[in-house]
């Protein structure tokens, strides 16, 4: 990457935590909490469904090995090869997209970035939030917005899902809530579930080394529990004759 490159990648990002940081003081971002547990490998795994069948056409994951990400999973690869993998790749490679740069900055006027890092870089209730609060608005070339991310290049992929809303301003143009003026295939609550799957995959995406952490911890902490009860015993009878 060259200098102009890292500048003006270094200002859409600043652009990026500017817009979020905007649209938090509303107080409607407020409302959008993700709940993460990365030892439900339900919700991961239909997290991962949700990502390749509606994000993994234009956003990759680079760092995330698929064959990783099967057994950290419990998917077995044969299964994982039929039902989430549909290119020519093999599953001991990354996750990948075929979409080149320079396709994607011709049609979208930016390339859409490795979403790999995206939930320690941004934080689990961006996410979230990013993919509950698009809204319909004319004056966009996707016919979309986002309170996240104002003025987004991205359109909503899941608007058949979550079906449409329009932002509503107070007096002093502030959000204040959506209105519903269509309806989607998913209710509101199975679409907020979706959405919380999408996130606390990318949560585990973002830092696959915390599901071992996890296991290791329950362990190592019986095992400080049993070595402090033997440890107390063998003190009282070390010292029972000692007056």
């Amino acid at each position: 990457m060259n200098k102009k490159n890292i500048i003006i990648f270094a200002t859409l990002i600043a652009i990026s935590n500017l817009s979020f940081a905007a649209a938090k003081k509303s107080g409607l971002m407020n409302e959008y909490k993700a709940i993460n547990n990365i030892n439900n490998k339900a919700s991961l795994q239909r997290g991962a469904k949700y990502f390749v069948n509606y994000c993994s056409g234009c956003h990759s994951l680079k760092y995330m090995r698929m064959s990783t990400l099967a057994k950290d999973l419990d998917i077995e690869e044969k299964i994982f090869s039929k039902n989430l993998i549909f290119s020519s790749k093999k599953i001991g490679e990354t996750m990948t997209i075929a979409m080149k740069e320079a396709d994607a900055e011709k049609w979208f006027g930016a390339a859409p970035p490795d979403l790999s890092l995206i939930a320690r870089s941004k934080g689990a209730n961006y996410v979230f939030a990013k993919l509950n609060t698009y809204y319909e608005d004319d004056e966009s070339l996707t016919g979309y917005n986002n309170l996240a991310y104002p003025n987004t290049s991205m359109p909503n992929i899941l608007a058949n899902l979550q079906g449409g809303q329009k932002l509503i301003l107070d007096s002093h143009n502030k959000p204040v809530k959506f209105n519903k003026v269509s309806i989607g295939s998913y209710s509101e609550k199975e679409y907020l579930q979706l959405t919380n799957d999408i996130t606390n995959f990318l949560v585990y995406v973002a830092e696959p080394a915390k599901l071992k952490r996890y296991s290791m911890g329950f362990w190592v902490l019986m095992f400080i529990f049993l070595f402090t009860v033997i440890a107390y015993y063998t003190k009282k009878e070390f010292w029972k004759d000692v007056h």
